[in-house]
C-alpha cells in the first residue's frame, strides 16, 4: 500500500508531543537550575538523578530537539 508524498506518519503526533515536553522540559529546568526562574514542567525533575541536574537537563532538552526533527522527517517535509 502506496502512501501519498503529504500523508503523516501515524507516530508523528506522539513524537512531536514527546518531543516538545522534553525540550521545554528540559531548558525550563535549566534556567531554574541557573537563574531560579519558576520551574515548569516540573514532573521531569524525577527523570534526572540527584547530583547530575545540568547535564541530566541538557540531554532531556537535546533529545527533545531530536525527537522533533524526527517528527519533522516523518511528516515529509525533509523528503524531495
Amino acid at each position: 500500500m502506496a502512501s501519498s508524498p503529504s500523508a503523516d506518519h501515524p507516530l508523528k503526533g506522539v513524537v512531536t508531543f514527546l518531543g516538545g515536553v522534553l525540550l521545554v522540559g528540559g531548558v525550563s529546568a535549566l534556567l531554574h537550575e541557573w537563574f531560579g526562574f519558576i520551574r515548569f514542567l516540573g514532573f521531569l525533575r524525577f527523570l534526572v538523578p540527584d547530583g547530575h541536574k545540568i547535564l541530566g537537563n541538557a540531554v532531556m532538552a537535546g533529545l527533545g530537539c531530536v525527537l522533533l526533527a524526527v517528527a519533522g522527517l516523518l511528516g515529509g517535509r525533509g523528503r524531495r
